[in-house]
């Protein structure tokens, strides 16, 4: 028997990068037989159907068990479609969303993050989906604005008891929290579960923080293990959006949503999109074929403090490395170019960088800067000969 996946298509770029990732369930590439119900997710179908495409997509995932989303575009007027996730949500009863960002290869991550973060929120209730309205003359200054929220013990129990299953596996600690001191009854609650999540998991490291500190403790280097944060939806949302880009981009990231049955065992799983539709992206790069399956390729751009090769760090532009022991003693040599007076960029000035190469080169190897300037001057000459 078959496995089917419910697909998902959405806009932009995000329905490039789906069509590329569906690449890879092909049958002989799996092993295994794979079905894959598509359902058009894309804003003009929402916008014929009035979301009712949506809801046909999440009854046939509830039926699969499985399903992959792609980025959809979420209309800014508060009287369309609005945005496909709530919807999908609500339908198949998920509770949970985990955001887990890791080493990207070849990506220097951000104050020294290595290991594993996962954000484990909410996938309903909270910010997302509570009533609104607003009372008082429109724009007048008396106008005021309401927002009711709510959340569920079952939702709480679900987040709390996932992130210390999650950490477990990961071999990390729960850390985190809500701002149960401010709103100790309704974001207490999710501390409440936390704790009786903590006594049913006893081999766990917990560290409850509240939610402002958690983001100074992630900046501070509180990831010193594998951690696992659980969060309110609109908190988690926010706060996946921090993590993510500390591995390097929100693209690398995994997102899924799960449902669980009573006894807290996955009954649903979708892989979706976090990075959003990115439509300055879409079509960049060029297309190489493969036989009659073209596929797109993107280059890489380039990191904050790349180089061009051949360079020395710190050096100024136009001077290159010559000598094989200049290669060796320059992987020691930190940069010191950027503690040298800006006006030492400035290319009409060529006595202002000679004095430039002459103060970096003695900052680099302790000689005096006349010393350097003239091995400065000889190497120039070596180049052009």
């Amino acid at each position: 028997m078959a496995l089917t996946i419910t697909v998902l298509e959405g806009d932009e770029t995000g329905q490039e990068l789906l069509d590329q990732a569906l690449r890879v369930m092909a049958p002989d590439v799996l092993g295994f037989d794979v079905t894959l119900d598509r359902y058009d997710l894309s804003l003009a179908k929402r916008r014929e159907t009035d979301n009712a495409i949506v809801h046909d997509a999440a009854r046939a995932m509830r039926d699969s068990g499985f399903g992959i989303k792609a980025a959809t575009v979420t209309p800014e007027g508060k009287d369309d479609v609005g945005s496909p996730n709530r919807i999908l949500r609500e339908e198949v009863n998920g509770k949970v969303i985990i955001r887990t960002g890791r080493r990207i290869p070849g990506v220097t991550p951000v104050g020294g993050t290595h290991f594993p973060i996962a954000v484990v929120r909410m996938a309903v209730d909270d910010a997302y989906g509570a009533k609104q309205w607003r009372e008082g003359e429109e724009g007048s200054p008396d106008e005021i604005a309401y927002r009711t929220e709510k959340i569920t013990r079952s939702t709480c129990r679900a987040v709390a008891e996932y992130a210390f299953r999650t950490a477990a596996r990961m071999s990390g600690k729960v850390y985190g929290g809500p701002k149960w001191t401010v709103s100790p009854v309704y974001e207490g609650m999710l501390k409440e579960e936390m704790d009786a999540a903590a006594t049913r998991h006893p081999s766990v490291v917990y560290e409850p923080v509240l939610i402002d500190a958690t983001y100074a403790g992630l900046i501070g280097g509180a990831a010193q293990a594998p951690l696992v944060i659980p969060a309110l939806n609109r908190d988690g949302d926010c706060l996946s959006d921090l993590v993510m880009p500390m591995f390097g981009s929100i693209a690398g990231a995994e997102s899924v949503l799960l449902a669980f049955d009573e006894d807290l065992e996955t009954d649903v799983a979708m892989a979706e999109a976090p990075h959003g539709t990115a439509p300055r992206a879409r079509g960049q790069g060029h297309r190489q074929s493969h036989g009659d399956d073209p596929v797109v390729r993107r280059d890489p751009p380039l990191r904050r403090g790349s180089r061009p090769r051949g360079r020395r760090p710190g050096f100024p532009r136009g001077l290159r490395v010559r000598a094989r022991g200049d290669r060796r003693r320059s992987a020691h040599v930190r940069p010191r170019w950027h503690g040298v007076d800006q006006r030492f960029h400035d290319r009409r000035h060529p006595a202002d960088q000679d004095e430039a190469r002459g103060l970096v080169v003695a900052g680099n190897y302790g000689v005096t800067p006349a010393a350097a300037a003239a091995r400065s001057r000889r190497c120039r000459a070596s180049r052009l000969s």
